[in-house]
């Protein structure tokens, strides 16, 4: 699961437009995609931001477009 690298859910949604601030976490590959739906979390022992959240992020062409 791929890990936002924000303080919570209400800031990650204050970014739509921007380009998305991410960690890689998959030993199998990138998750990230410039273009799609990605899943993931803020997990708080990994970036030392905030408190943990999960989100859905729309993706269009390397911007956020949507948070859900």
């Amino acid at each position: 699961m791929i890990v936002f690298d924000y303080e919570s859910k209400k800031v990650l949604k204050a970014q739509i437009g921007m380009e998305l601030i991410y960690i890689e976490t998959s030993m199998f590959g990138p998750e990230y995609k410039p273009n799609g739906v990605l899943v993931g979390a803020n997990r708080p022992h990994i970036t030392g931001k905030g408190r943990e959240f999960f989100a859905q992020v729309i993706m269009k062409d390397g911007l956020i477009a949507g948070v859900s």
